[in-house]
Formats: C-alpha cells, sequence, structure tokens
C-alpha cells in the first residue's frame, strides 16, 4: 500500500528513483616503461655501465624504487644485486661487493649502475625493476646480458718506438758503413797509384818502358795558380828536362 502511494507520488511530481544505482567508475592507472640495452660486451677488467632508463607519468618521488637483479650465464634462480630507495643500497656481500656503484639521476629517468672491473664470472643476466607509484604498471622491468671476454694483449705506441730504435738505428748505421766501404776503395786506389816513393816502380818502368798512351798529367791552371814562385821554375825545368831513361822512376807526388 505504501509502495503504491510511493509511486503516485512520484508520478505527480515527476520524479522517478533509479531501482539500480551506478556505481563510481575507476580512474586510468598510469603505466610505466623501462629500457635497457639488450646486450653488453666487456673486457675483463673494465668498468661496465649497465644502462637503464625510464618513462614515467608521474614525478620521482621517495616512494620510487629501484632494484637490479643477477642471473648467472650458468642459469639459476635471480639473486638481488642492488636496491635504491631514497638512497644506494650496495649489495654487502657475494661477488659483487665493493664493485657495484650507483650511477642513476631519477630526476631525468636514469636508474643507471656501473660494475667495477669486471670478470669472467660477471657473465650473466641482469634485470633492471623500476616502480614509481602510482605508475605501477606496463613495462616496469627490462633485461641486459652482459658478455665478458678475456683482454686481448695490445702493445702499446712507446714500446713499439723504443723497438724500432733499437733494430732500425743500428742497422741504418751498418748500412751507411758498407756503402761508403764500397764506394771509397777506387779513391784510395787512385790516391795510392798518385803517391809512391822514389823507388817504387811498376811493371815495365823499371826498364824504362812505359804503357801505351802513358803521358805525364799536365799541370792545371789551378795548380799553376797555387804554386810558388821557386814551384813554377821546378816545373818549368822538369819540363824542359829530357826523358830520363834511368831504371828508377820519379816521384808521381
Amino acid at each position: 500500500m505504501r509502495s503504491q502511494v510511493a509511486e503516485m507520488m512520484h508520478l505527480s511530481t515527476g520524479t522517478f528513483l533509479d531501482p539500480c544505482p551506478k556505481e563510481n567508475t575507476p580512474s586510468l592507472v598510469s603505466s610505466i616503461s623501462v629500457n635497457t640495452p639488450a646486450e653488453l660486451h666487456a673486457s675483463k677488467g673494465d668498468t661496465v655501465t649497465l644502462s637503464c632508463t625510464f618513462t614515467s607519468t608521474s614525478t620521482p618521488t621517495s616512494k620510487m624504487r629501484v632494484d637490479w637483479s643477477y642471473r648467472p650465464q650458468s642459469g639459476g634462480t635471480p639473486g638481488s644485486l642492488f636496491h635504491f630507495s631514497s638512497r644506494a643500497l650496495p649489495p654487502i656481500g657475494g661477488q659483487f661487493q665493493g664493485r657495484i656503484q650507483w650511477r642513476g639521476v631519477p630526476a631525468r629517468g636514469d636508474a643507471s649502475i656501473a660494475l667495477v672491473n669486471a670478470t669472467l664470472s660477471d657473465n650473466g643476466t641482469y634485470t633492471c625493476s623500476v616502480r614509481n607509484p602510482p605508475d605501477v604498471h606496463g613495462s616496469p622491468t627490462s633485461h641486459t646480458v652482459l658478455t665478458v671476454t678475456p683482454r686481448v694483449a695490445s702493445v702499446r705506441f712507446s714500446d713499439v718506438a723504443v723497438l724500432l730504435a733499437f733494430v732500425l738505428l743500428p742497422s741504418t748505421i751498418i748500412t751507411f758503413i758498407l756503402i761508403g766501404r764500397m764506394l771509397c776503395p777506387k779513391k784510395r786506389h787512385d790516391q795510392s797509384k798518385a803517391c809512391r816513393s822514389p823507388i817504387e816502380v811498376t811493371e815495365g818502368e823499371e826498364y824504362g818502358v812505359y804503357p801505351a798512351g802513358a803521358k805525364a798529367r799536365r799541370a792545371a791552371c789551378c795548380d799553376l795558380y797555387m804554386m810558388d814562385t821557386a814551384d813554377e821554375d821546378g816545373y818549368y825545368d822538369l819540363k824542359k828536362r829530357p826523358p830520363a831513361d834511368e831504371g828508377y822512376a820519379e816521384s808521381q807526388c
């Protein structure tokens, strides 16, 4: 009876009551995106930067969290490697103790870390996870495979320069000496023929026989110019003297 009265009142006033009231529509949840390089390569002893960047619609706050985990190349369960929440919390034990450095800048969307003095046992998969409430959905994690190889021995430029100095310098000196010895004998032979003592004679000269076509060397103009007066007189007397028939040769010096 009361329901009928209420219905009649609603009809008279023109208002209706919805028997199924609508629920509040949930607000859209923002998402976050995390990115890391798929692969990294390093040599033993290098400092490797494990890059991790993220994009969030919300400004990073003190509630933001960054977690790095590591799974060995041989497989197994990933283990915690590094944690950041308002401050950096590096590992306090295990193979990475003292070798992880925080390189991230959350305000710029950077959550990178550095691995110091990489070793062959560090090969494996590194996972970066970022939570920045309310942005917790989307792709909050990303993976990087690190491969560390033995360092190849390299020769420094200074070592090469020293080696070349010790090898090329003596070789160059010896080469010049040999070339000099090849070119000088003829000159020394000519000098030995020009400068002989009065008692030295060549074959045939001891009998007053001279090779065909042999002539006394005439003094050049420059030789006459350099002579003293006494030398000039001796030179002209020598020219006027008849050929000697004695069994000795005059000095050519």
